[in-house]
This record gives C-alpha cells, structure tokens and sequence, in this order.
C-alpha cells in the first residue's frame, strides 16, 4: 500500500470514529405537539425542524407521551373522554381505552407497564391503564380533579396538581394509593422534579395560578421551602392570561438547569441547578394583531431533545413552536403548527 493510500485509509477510520463517537443528534427526536383547540397532533423532526407527520381524528387532545421502544404513542382525547393508542410509524390510530371521567396530562411507567391518566372531572381521580391488555385497571380518588402528573426519576412515585383543589397528591405507585398531600394557595399547573444523585426525588418545582414565577417544594420535608419570582415583561396587563402568568417548566436533560416560560415576559428564562440562578432568557414571537398592539405567543409548554442541544416552547397564541438553541438562547426556528398548541412531548427514535 503507498503511502497516499495508507493516508486515506486513515483519514476515512479517523472520520468513522469521529461520527461514532458523536452523542445522540437531534435527529433520533420527534417533537410531538397537541392542539388543543384542534383535532390533529403535529410531529415535528427535530433534524429540520419540519412538520412530518399529522396525527387526526382525536377531537380536543390534550397530553401525549409514548412506549418505552417508541412504537405507540398515548393521546389523552378529552372529547371521547379516552386514553388512544396511535402507531408511532403510520399515524393511524390502533385503539381507545374508555376512561373513568374528563383526561388531562398523562405519564408513563419507565418499564411501560402502566399509563397514567389524570381525570379532572370532579370528584377527581387517577386513572390507571395497561396499554398492552388495552384496558383501564384501576382508578385512584382523589380529593379534587387531577390535572398534570409526572412520575419520580426512581419510580416509585407519581406527583399530580390539582388547579381547583389547590393541591399536590403524591402517589405510592407499588401500592397503587395515596401517600401524601400537600395544599397551596392557588391552582397546581406545570411542575418537573429534580432528582439526588442517587436518583431519588430532591426537589419538586412548581408552577401555579396567580404566580408569576415558581415555587420550591422539598420532597423528603413534603414542604413548599422557597418562592421564585421571574422577571417582569412587556405583557404584564394586556395578556388575558394573569391568571396564569407563567405556564411550562422543564429540566434540561443533563440536570444542570432549569427553564421556566413566562406568559408575562413572552420569554424562556434559564435558571442554574442546584443553585437557581439566572443565567439568561429567550424572547418569544410576538403576534401581530390587526388594529391593535402586538401581543405575546403565550408560551404554554417546554420539551428538549434527548442531548439537550434544543428547547422546543408551545406558542398557544401564535400557532407555533420555537426551537430554541439552548448554548447561544436563540431562537433558531418558528415552526407553524395546528389551533391552539400545548402540551409537547419529545419522542427519542431508536
């Protein structure tokens, strides 16, 4: 071999083990978004950040989270008050589990056992489903109806918010029962949970009506320990959302930051973790409004890719979503989704 060849074969290994020693892109994600004044779910490539698919046919979807190996996907349909089953490849919806009463968010179990349903129709409750046996297994009362929830890093707990209730119930999911409460003085909306090294649950941020901001929640302690006001915004009295002034909360995936929306601000703020500082923020799109002043998207939710090189934000008021770079906190994409989206939830491709 001479000595040319020899320094292409090397140039091309050299190359080989530079790609293979890539983390996982963007591009093993689908962002999937429920339109909640719509009937369809838009599924975004997180490589282009192009609209690929268009799940229809669910009246009014509200939460959307999936299997374990990617194949279904889990739509809570509050029209039909079920739990659908979509085959992540096709789009074509494969089954409907009737649910105990009027579905919010939804979580599912790492081992992809259990679908957790929240029911916000009073009295309350949450709903209970093996997706592989297509059927609703147990339901958990609750004292008032369940909005939100999110299963700890360990498993062993699932968290739900209740907006009318004021109340955060946390779920033994062994036993399947109630384990403790905590009450607040407004509504539970969005929360994430942090986790200790050893992967139990440390803290608990959340967000409420009226709080224009966070507040903190020690889970050992099962006390609110501390309260975080974000910073004011253009919007602070021409939004018809004070009621609920900051909306969409997440943990970047390496667990080194927060990043909370603000519907005040029409901005993404980063805070650090553990400490909660501010490092910096992102403005969102304004909305042009024929006749009169422009007004904010209304950011309501936040999901990233699996390498946590991009935060995807909901804009209810401007039919989009920004895909946000999360090293430089530019927006590097407005991608045009369907009526009134929400809830965002990334899928990571095998």
């Amino acid at each position: 071999m001479s000595l040319n060849e020899r320094l292409r074969t090397f140039c091309m290994l050299q190359t080989l083990w530079m790609l293979l020693a890539l983390p996982a892109s963007a591009g093993t994600a689908r962002i999937y978004v429920t339109n909640s004044a719509g009937d369809s779910v838009d599924v975004v490539d997180a490589s282009t950040n192009k609209v690929v698919q268009v799940i229809k046919g669910i009246e009014v979807p509200h939460g959307v989270n999936f299997s374990p190996d990617g194949k279904w996907v889990y739509i809570s349909n509050e029209s039909e008050q079920v739990l659908v089953i979509v085959d992540q490849k096709t789009g074509a919806i494969a089954n409907k589990v009737p649910l105990s009463g009027h579905p919010n968010n939804i979580a599912v179990t790492k081992d992809g056992r259990y679908v957790l349903i929240c029911i916000a129709s009073a009295p309350g409750a949450l709903d209970i489903v093996d997706p592989k046996a297509v059927k609703l297994v147990k339901t958990i009362p609750t004292r008032g109806g369940l909005h939100n929830v999110y299963i700890t890093p360990d498993q062993k707990y699932a968290v739900a918010g209740s907006v009318a209730a004021k109340r955060m119930t946390v779920f033994d999911l062994q036993s399947q029962t109630v384990a403790w409460e905590l009450d607040f003085d407004n509504g539970v909306r969005p929360m994430t949970i942090e986790k200790n090294p050893d992967g139990s649950t440390s803290r608990i941020f959340v967000q409420m009506s009226n709080l224009h901001g966070f507040a903190v929640v020690d889970f050992a302690k099962r006390q609110e320990v501390a309260r975080i006001k974000l910073p004011d915004g253009p919007y602070g009295k021409a939004e018809g959302r004070l009621g609920t002034p900051s909306h969409g909360i997440g943990i970047a995936p390496d667990g080194k930051s927060l990043w909370v929306n603000s519907v005040l601000a029409n901005a993404i703020f980063e805070y650090s973790l553990p400490d909660l500082k501010l490092i910096g923020h992102t403005a969102l799109p304004d909305v042009k409004n024929q006749g009169r002043a422009p007004s904010g998207s209304v950011p309501e939710w936040i999901t990233f890719t699996p390498d946590g090189r991009m935060v995807y934000v909901s804009n209810s008021a401007d039919r989009s979503v920004s895909a946000i770079d999360t090293e430089t906190l530019k927006q590097v994409a407005r991608i045009t989704v369907g009526e009134v989206p929400k809830r965002i939830n990334t899928l990571a491709l095998p």
